[in-house]
Formats: structure tokens, C-alpha cells, sequence
């Protein structure tokens, strides 16, 4: 209103308005008091928009870990031979299983009616002053289990690899959510100015789902996951094109970023504020990138700890990746340490493929010898380097495998398992997270629950709460919809928190 219209009003009018204005205030002062109106401290998307690109920016309450290494090993890891020990299984091998237990179950590939129980030929160990059992085939992993949260009691409803891979990635197995490095990258922004917020490391096949399990979905893209290289140049297109020197470059990119403020103006996109800060970070990732993935600085010693010059020993598989796996994969961990140290808030680093429907003995030793000695190594050495602490590793899966084997008919043999989403297991170590313990129990035969369910999107409101974070508060609103990482579910584990 103009100051010559007001000028216009009638005592009246102005009476009216007024008691609008008073009476609105107070109606909404009466709905935030009763919980129904969200006030501007609880939702993250009224302070993060305000802020530059990539700062960093406060949790709702003090934090346990502010950085996150995502160790993803897809496939569907079987739980029965490397976390969770079935001597009753092993007794019962052979035998059919209880009709009532796979009564109206929807199975992958498996045939029920003349499935068997298979059991487990690996040993378990106990590990540690508090001695969990942890597969023989994992002495590295299962040597720093005092300083992990292993939780048997995981469930999803998602069958098959995609879904859940996007539902352990995103809290849903729909297309176009964004991942959970996303979601704290938009809370919390980036500790460091020079490299993403949230960077991802493959090793072994290629992801099945592709990307879609590292995007920011309906979040600001700034906030995606970054795919490293493994070999070559550490980011596609991050160098000058051959024949462009630095300087022509610097002022094309000058140019770019005019255009795009002038078009800011004009339409308000906050998609073009993104672009023209992912710009100005590659710029910086120019100076940064090839430093980080330089590991002639690290001594002889880290090198063989973690790996790096080390050979599949003739080692071949089906899955998991070729001989190569090895190398890359210890180079991956040992990125992601330095990542860390440098400011990165999320790294996910992702292994194919664990999905052993057959040649289970061998694929299964293959895999945990690529990544048994460098996943033990990196637990060590953050904990040497006091990072542990403010760290949270996560050792996590779509879903794991059945103890019946699988019988499909194309199978000359039984050397495998199917999907199995009613139990299976997670870790988690560091970044505030009780470690020496299990939590949650599977009945004997690893088929089902007995106690303590956790649900994905449970593991999820855990994994924020450790970041300081209230899962139900770190929303963002979409197409008239406030979204969230764990929807409309989850609670979080408070037994896993330290």
C-alpha cells in the first residue's frame, strides 16, 4: 500500500485492517503453541537458503560426527556368513524349512517349494574385549569391533536391487529423492571450500542403479554427489581443453558467470545460483582435486596398511569386479581418509556386486579380501589420527541373503542365496556410536526378526541424530509437500548412540 492510500483510509478501514494483522498474529501465535505451526528454527529450509553456497551451517542440536564415511557394498551382502553366526542352521542343512515361514513369500529367483537350508562353511571368531563373532573371512573388520554398532536386526520391503538400493540411499524406493549425502551436504553445508560436499568413489561393476542413488533429487543440485575417478584426471572436464590456456578460460568462465547472474535477476531460478556456484567450486577443484588424489606424500607403511599396491593373488571371480578391485578399492578408502582430513562432509564409497546367487564360497572370500584389509585399515588409522571420534563409518547393504540356497532351475547346483529383505545386517563405528555392541537378534535359523527391529528409515533418523540433527525437523518443501530423508517414518536407535 502506497503512503497516498493510506493517507485515504477511513478511521474505519484502518480499524479493520489493523485488527487482521493483530488478529492473524494472534491466530498464528495459538497454532505454533499448539505444535500445528512450524516455527522458523525447525525447519532447515529457512536458514539454509540464506546462506552462501556451501558454508557451513549449525544441526539442530550439538553433533556427535560431522563427517561421514558411506561404505556401500550392493548386491545384498549375506549376513549368515560374515555377521551373524547360525549354529542351528548348520545342524539343520539340508532340510526343508517350516512351511510357515515362507508361506505367501515372494522370492527373486528361488524355487520354494524344493528349496533347502543351507548352511554356512566359514568359521566365526570372537573378536575384541567384547567379543563379538565376526566371520573368519573379515580379521580386519572383526579386529576393530570394539568400535563398532553391528545391528542384525535391518529389514526393508524392497526385493530386488534397485529399490533397495535407493531406498538404503534416499529413505525410498522411488526415483528422484535425494540421497542421504545430499540431505546433510543441504544441511549442514561443506567444511571445506575447495572440494564437494559430497563426493562418491566406485569400485568393482558399475553401480546397477547408476547415479541415481548420489543425486540431490528435488534438493538444490549443488548438493549432489561428485564422482571421483579412479584413474586420469580426478573429475571429468575439471582441466583446461587442450589448447585453452588458464587465462582465456578464466575469463570465459567470468563471462559464464555474469550471464547467469544477469539471468538470476530476471527469473529467480535458484537452480542458476546453483550452476554458478558449482562453477566457482571447480575453478577452486582445479588446485585442490589433483593434490587430494596425489598419494606420493603418504609413507610405505600407510600404503601396505591400506593396500594400495596389492594383487587379487589370482584370486578370479564372477562378481565383485577383476583383480583391479583390490587396488582400486584400497586407493578409495584411502581417498576417503584424506577427504576427510581436507573437509569433505560425506564420501560414499560403493562396491559391486555382493549379489551371490551362486558360487557363494568363492565370490563371497573374493570380495571380503578386497575389502577386509582397507575397510580394517581406515577404522585404525582415523583412530590413530583422532577423526574416529567425529567420523561415522557405515558399513551398510540393499538387503542380505536367505539361509535356504537357491535352487533356481537353470542351476546345476546349489552354491548360492537369493534376496533376503526380512533380516540382515549393518554397522556403524565412530562419530559418536557405542561400539563393542550387537543390537537387535534374528531367530535361529536367520530367517526372521526375534527382537529390536530397525528399519531403514529407522538407521536413517539415527544417522542425523548422530549429525545433531532431528529427522522430522530437516525438511524440504516440494510441489506443496514438505519432504523428508526418512518420509514419514522413523524413529531413532538411541541404544547405538554413545
Amino acid at each position: 500500500m502506497s503512503p497516498q492510500e493510506i493517507l485515504q483510509l477511513t478511521r474505519r478501514d484502518f480499524l479493520v485492517n489493523a485488527a487482521r494483522g493483530v488478529g492473524g498474529l494472534a491466530f498464528a501465535s495459538l497454532l505454533r503453541a499448539d505444535g500445528l505451526l512450524a516455527s522458523t528454527a525447525t525447519r532447515n529450509t529457512q536458514h539454509v537458503s540464506s546462506l552462501p553456497p556451501h558454508s557451513p551451517r549449525p544441526p539442530h542440536f550439538a553433533p556427535r560426527a560431522r563427517q561421514c564415511i558411506f561404505l556401500f557394498m550392493e548386491g545384498g551382502v549375506s549376513q549368515i556368513d560374515l555377521f551373524d553366526p547360525k549354529p542351528k542352521l548348520n545342524q539343520l542343512n539340508g532340510q526343508k524349512m517350516p512351511e510357515s515361514l515362507t508361506k505367501n513369500v515372494r522370492f527373486a529367483f528361488l524355487q520354494r517349494d524344493t528349496a533347502v537350508l543351507l548352511g554356512s562353511p566359514h568359521k566365526f571368531r570372537r573378536y575384541g574385549q567384547s567379543g563379538i563373532e565376526v566371520s573368519e573371512l573379515l580379521p580386519n573388520i572383526g579386529g576393530c569391533a570394539d568400535d563398532i554398532g553391528f545391528v542384525r536386526s535391518m529389514h526393508t520391503e524392497a526385493f530386488n536391487h534397485h529399490p533397495g538400493e535407493l531406498l538404503m540411499y534416499t529413505g525410498s524406493q522411488m526415483l528422484g529423492r535425494p540421497s542421504a549425502g545430499a540431505w546433510l551436504a543441504y544441511a549442514l553445508g561443506s567444511p571445506s571450500q575447495d572440494l564437494p560436499a559430497y563426493v562418491v568413489l566406485t569400485a568393482g561393476r558399475a553401480p546397477s542403479g547408476g547415479n541415481t542413488m548420489f543425486g540431490s533429487g528435488f534438493l538444490p543440485s549443488k548438493h549432489a554427489g561428485v564422482l571421483f575417478r579412479n584413474q586420469g584426471e580426478p573429475v571429468l572436464d575439471l582441466e583446461n581443453p587442450s589448447g585453452i590456456s588458464a587465462e582465456a578460460r578464466h575469463y570465459g568462465l567470468d563471462a559464464l558467470r555474469d550471464l547467469n547472474q544477469m539471468r538470476q535477476k530476471v527469473v529467480g531460478d535458484p537452480e542458476i545460483a546453483s550452476r554458478i556456484a558449482s562453477y566457482e567450486l571447480a575453478a577452486r577443484m582445479q588446485v585442490a582435486a589433483p593434490e587430494l588424489t596425489d598419494l606420493s606424500g603418504e609413507s610405505p607403511a600407510t600404503l601396505e596398511a591400506y593396500g594400495v599396491n596389492r594383487d587379487a593373488g589370482g584370486m578370479r571371480t564372477q562378481r565383485g569386479g577383476g583383480p583391479e578391485a583390490f587396488q582400486t578399492f584400497s586407493r578409495s578408502c584411502l581417498l576417503a581418509r584424506r577427504m576427510i582430513e581436507r573437509g569433505v562432509r560425506f564420501v560414499s564409497i560403493h562396491h559391486a556386486s555382493w549379489d551371490h546367487h551362486n558360487d557363494l564360497d568363492n565370490d563371497l572370500t573374493f570380495n571380503c579380501r578386497v575389502t577386509d584389509q582397507p575397510v580394517g585399515a581406515l577404522l585404525k588409522d582415523l583412530k590413530q589420527r583422532g577423526l574416529l571420534d567425529t567420523t561415522l563409518v557405515v558399513w551398510a547393504s540393499e538387503f542380505g541373503r536367505t539361509p535356504l540356497g537357491e535352487n533356481r532351475p537353470s542351476f546345476t547346483s546349489v552354491t548360492g542365496r537369493d534376496h533376503h529383505p526380512f533380516a540382515f545386517t549393518t554397522w556403524m563405528a565412530g562419530g559418536g556410536v557405542r561400539g563393542g555392541q550387537v543390537y537387535g537378534e534374528t531367530d535361529e535359523l536367520g530367517w526372521g526378526i526375534a527382537s529390536e527391529p530397525v528399519h531403514v528409515n529407522d538407521f536413517h533418523a539415527t544417522i542425523l541424530r548422530l549429525f545433531g540433527l532431528d529427522h522430522e525437523r530437516l525438511t524440504y518443501r516440494f510441489q506443496g509437500r514438505d519432504f523428508r530423508l526418512t518420509d514419514v517414518a522413523g524413529r531413532v536407535v538411541e541404544k547405538l548412540i554413545g
